[in-house]
């Protein structure tokens, strides 16, 4: 009998062991995905001819319909498989990126970035509610937060090498790379994921209970802030480095590389010690270092010593958001697949709303000045609140548990 139980539970680790990497390169693809535009922003608006607050609204219109769909579309797709959802999921990246390469102006190229963007929205919560599913509860949140190290990794390689391919060779390259690399997701995915992975579909009663929870709904609104936070400056790095700090191709790409690497070996971290610290904390903690990076912007009055000002920033930049899943699945387990994608679309709509500040700001000043406030006002909403739900939710955990 004790045999056989340990045999099952072999089975179910080796079934995670084997998943995790392909989902892990899933999210790798889905960030240089989501982070092309961001990196190529300089070269495709002078190929198209528009503004940089006109270039930015691509990422805007993305963001929102990541951050619409991925709730509908987890209501909507709840019932597939998760091998079959997820591997259509990266067929239709590869294929939108492919189009989006082919688009002859920029009036055609935005349908066609929002329509691709949408299989981030499916592929990205329904990746972390089926690691989730596979994984054993202890080493959930481990998991979780290893299948977003891919995000981190697309920041080390998939952020600067867009920059520097869009540079070099057009912002149309950049587009087909990740079309190829969704390809070979797929097929990862495909012949790695076993079948069957089916998280139990929620109710409109229980989409009701989720959305009506305040800690729940707190702690993805935490994810919506800093997001904004974040993208508020990050949308406009780009024409920033190439217009104050008068950065080469090469300097911007090693800018990239290196608060990439921070932010991978943050998520690392994260990583090994979240189940230890509790993700709350660990929230917590990274939403300071973000804060720290975005109060000494600046103060960088080269590309290079920007890069080891806002190191802070970079390591707890890719953090918190994987830090926020773990923590929204040890809430409600039962609950995750609305809650990832909750999350996902929160992740989102913090980009629409931070790329839109940032660029009505820059459209009202004419300049960079303003952003870091901004982009920091953002990120105290998000640690206030997120200290609010942990202190509410650590009441109810100890009202549950006093005697009676």
């Amino acid at each position: 009998m004790d045999s056989s139980r340990d045999a099952g539970s072999t089975g179910i680790h080796s079934g995670w062991a084997r998943a995790r990497w392909a989902l892990l390169l899933g999210n790798f693809v889905t960030g240089c995905g989501v982070m092309v535009v961001a990196g190529t922003l300089h070269n495709l608006t002078l190929d198209l001819d528009v503004s940089v607050p006109v270039g930015g609204q691509l990422i805007a219109v993305a963001a929102v319909m990541m951050s619409v769909g991925a709730p509908l579309l987890a209501a909507l797709l709840s019932g597939w498989d998760r091998r079959r959802l997820l591997t259509l999921a990266m067929l239709w990246y590869a294929i939108g990126h492919a189009a989006c390469a082919l688009a002859p102006d920029y009036a055609s190229l935005l349908p066609l970035r929002a329509l691709t963007v949408l299989s981030a929205a499916v592929f990205t919560p329904q990746a972390a509610a089926a690691v989730g599913h596979l994984a054993p509860p202890a080493r959930r949140g481990q998991a979780i937060t290893f299948i977003f190290l891919g995000w981190s990794v697309a920041s080390v390689l998939g952020m600067p090498l867009a920059s520097w391919v869009g540079e070099r060779w057009g912002w149309r390259s950049a587009m087909w790379g990740v079309s190829g690399l969704g390809l070979i997701a797929a097929v990862a995915v495909w012949k790695t994921v076993a079948p069957g992975v089916r998280p139990a579909a929620m109710s409109l009663k229980a989409w009701r209970g989720v959305l009506t929870h305040p800690v729940w709904m707190a702690v993805v609104a935490v994810t919506a802030l800093q997001s904004a936070g974040q993208q508020t400056i990050h949308a406009y790095a780009v024409p920033y480095f190439h217009q104050v700090l008068r950065a080469t191709p090469e300097q911007i790409s090693l800018f990239f590389s290196w608060l990439g690497a921070c932010g991978l070996a943050g998520n690392m971290l994260l990583s090994r010690h979240v189940d230890r610290i509790g993700p709350a904390r660990a929230v917590a903690f990274t939403l300071g270092l973000i804060a720290i990076g975005q109060i000494v912007w600046p103060l960088g009055v080269s590309i290079g010593w920007l890069a080891l000002l806002v190191t802070p920033w970079a390591l707890g930049g890719f953090a918190t958001n994987s830090a926020q899943q773990a923590r929204l699945v040890q809430l409600a387990p039962a609950y995750a697949p609305a809650l990832m994608a909750l999350n996902t679309s929160a992740i989102y709509m913090g980009h629409a709303a931070g790329a839109a500040s940032g660029g009505a700001l820059l459209a009202a000043t004419g300049g960079f000045d303003w952003l870091h406030w901004v982009a920091l006002l953002w990120v105290v909403l998000a640690w206030a609140i997120s200290r609010w739900a942990a202190r509410r939710e650590a009441r109810s955990r100890h009202a549950v548990m006093a005697p009676a």
